[in-house]
Formats: C-alpha cells, sequence, structure tokens
C-alpha cells in the first residue's frame, strides 16, 4: 500500500500511534481499538517506526539481510546501505555473520548505531566478521539459514547465492515479507524493490502491521 494512503497520527500528549480509531500496541505488534482519537500530527510509516523505536516498551523483533558471500561490489554497497539505514531507524538487524554481504551489513548497522546480530554457522565466535556486536555461534552449519529466515519478520536479499536463495524460499513458506533487491533471484512471492527508501516503506508497514501480512 503507498504510504500517502495511509493515516497515521501521533498523539501529542503521550506519543502513541493511532491509525484511524485504532492505537498501536508496540509490544504486542497490533493494533487495538480505543477511544478518544488525538488531533496529532500526521506521520509516515517510516517516521513512525523511527519514532517507537526511540522509546522504551517497543518489542524488537529483527529484520534479517540474506546475500552471498562472494558479494560483487554492487551488492556489497547496497547491503551496506540497507544495514545503515536500517540501523538510522532503530531495528534490530541479524544476518550470518560472515564475510561478503553479510559483513556489509554489519558494518552498515555498526556506523549506524546499532548492534549487528551474526548467526554463524560456526562453533567458534570468533568466526563472526569484525562488525558483528552479537556473534550467536550455532554449530550446525548451513542450517542456520533455518534460523534466520525464521527469527525475522521480514527479509532483505542483496543478491544471489544458493543459500540466500534457500533463506528466502524459507522465509516465503514461513509468511514472512521477502524483499528481493536488484541481482537478487525473481522468486514468486517475493517482492521486488529497487531503493533502500522503499525497501525501508516496505519494512515499517510490515512491522507496524498495516500492508496485511
Amino acid at each position: 500500500m503507498p504510504s500517502a494512503d495511509i493515516a497515521l497520527v501521533l498523539d501529542p500528549a503521550d506519543g502513541a500511534l493511532w491509525h484511524g480509531d485504532r492505537r498501536f500496541d508496540p509490544w504486542a505488534l497490533a493494533w487495538r481499538a480505543a477511544s478518544g482519537r488525538p488531533a496529532g500530527s500526521p506521520v509516515t510509516p517510516v517516521d513512525a517506526a523511527r519514532h517507537l523505536f526511540s522509546r522504551p516498551g517497543v518489542r524488537r523483533v529483527p529484520v534479517g539481510v540474506i546475500g552471498p558471500r562472494d558479494a560483487n561490489a554492487s551488492e556489497y554497497r547496497r547491503a551496506y546501505e540497507i544495514g545503515l539505514a536500517l540501523a538510522g531507524i532503530g531495528f534490530t538487524v541479524i544476518c550470518g555473520g560472515r564475510a561478503g554481504a553479510m559483513e556489509a551489513v554489519c558494518k552498515g548497522v555498526a556506523e549506524g548505531g546499532g548492534q549487528p546480530i551474526g548467526i554463524l554457522p560456526d562453533h567458534d565466535w570468533r568466526e563472526a566478521n569484525d562488525h558483528v556486536a552479537v556473534p550467536i555461534a550455532t554449530g550446525i552449519g548451513e542450517a542456520r539459514n533455518a534460523i534466520i529466515a525464521t527469527a525475522s519478520f521480514a527479509l532483505v536479499a542483496v543478491g544471489g547465492g544458493y543459500g540466500t536463495l534457500s533463506e528466502m524460499a524459507l522465509g516465503l513458506r514461513l509468511g514472512r515479507l521477502v524483499v528481493a533487491m536488484p541481482e537478487t533471484f525473481e522468486v514468486e512471492g517475493a517482492v521486488a524493490l529497487g531503493t533502500v527508501p522503499e525497501v525501508l516503506d516496505r519494512l515499517c508497514q510490515r512491522y507496524l502491521a498495516l500492508d496485511g501480512g
């Protein structure tokens, strides 16, 4: 849904987010019927998410960013830009924690003030790239892809590779929002988006339960 068609309002008294006659519960990530809708300032989904993440009591279900470990220059740059932008809003970000696109997104998140989480295939947390703040050693090899897809409310794919394809497929099977950026596989059910702002808008709509997903 285009953001222009979504009427979101912030209550100037307590900072709560409203959509029509419903108030957003930031812990349940759900809308609740309520009375006394305020005459507050209209906001976009991105601004609403940024506002909520600046406050306590928000459930931080992560975004998964996936991509190849042998990322080319454009995939690396795109992963970095996505990480930086997600951290700027306040999202928690998880990835595979190793090289290539995973390293790039972690670098972006870290430089944006976030704490990237790496779900590692190895037994040793020291195998994480230098930008991972929270390394989680699983010791389960490529099966860790299932953890990333399952733990995320949405997945952003920034390039190709069989591991990326498996995560996309599992995410779709689980009903997750799966965004495919340029140079990523065309997978039925995935949403193809070309720019970082488009991705952020779609992710925020899903996080705020505004897109019916």
